[in-house]
Parts: C-alpha cells; sequence; structure tokens
C-alpha cells in the first residue's frame, strides 16, 4: 500500500485529465459532469466489489436534446483502494490516471471491454 496526501492524490488526478486532447477537454467541460476524489466507494456504489473509479451517469452517446435538465454526471475516483492496490509511488500516479480515462472513456460510452482492450481497464 502506498499513501500520499490528499493533495497530491488531486493534482495526480488534475495532471491525468491535463494530459487529455484539448478537443476532448473541451468536450468534457460541455458534458456537466463533476470529477470527484472520493477516501471509499459508498457499500451501494460498489456492491461489494474494490472499485477503484466509478462514473454514474448518462452517457454522452445516449443524450437527447429531450432530456430536458439533468444533475450532473459524476465521476469518482476512490483515494482509498487506488493506493491499496499500488506497489509504488509511481505505479499509483499510473493507476490514477488510468482510472480516469477508464471513467472518462464511460462518458463517452466506450464499454468495459473495449476500455481492457485499449489498455485503459
Amino acid at each position: 500500500m502506498i499513501r500520499i496526501s490528499r493533495e497530491e492524490f488531486e493534482e495526480a488526478v488534475d495532471d491525468a485529465l491535463d494530459s487529455l486532447p484539448d478537443e476532448v477537454a473541451r468536450a468534457i467541460a460541455r458534458a456537466n459532469v463533476a470529477i470527484l476524489v472520493e477516501e471509499e466507494p459508498l457499500p451501494e456504489q460498489s456492491g461489494g466489489a474494490e472499485l477503484l473509479g466509478l462514473y454514474e451517469g448518462i452517457p454522452l452517446d445516449q443524450r437527447s436534446v429531450f432530456d430536458g435538465y439533468a444533475q450532473p454526471d459524476r465521476i469518482f475516483v476512490f483515494r482509498g483502494p487506488l493506493q491499496r492496490h499500488a506497489v509504488s509511488r509511481e505505479h499509483l500516479v499510473e493507476e490514477i490516471a488510468v482510472t480516469v480515462l477508464h471513467e472518462i472513456g464511460h462518458l463517452f460510452g466506450i464499454s468495459d471491454d473495449r476500455l481492457h482492450e485499449l489498455g485503459w481497464g
């Protein structure tokens, strides 16, 4: 288990977001999505699994102009599980980036299987 401060963890999340192409970053900014760092998933979020991240919302490819107002989608990045999963600081930073990109993939409607094929599993 590798521990870093919450500030360092949030910086790693920001670095992952900063690594995105401008076009993707603009799409995320328009998507009404909040990206949140939480210590642990809630029991109803995890269903007993050790989640590293979670996307909750309506993927962009399923949205309609007829949907009306909706609560913001949310991407959660879970600090506790990621720290427990990591074997070094570098590994933790890499896993944070993979988790952020994986959950953003869900925002764009990409399935878990396809994300794993792309190496963002």
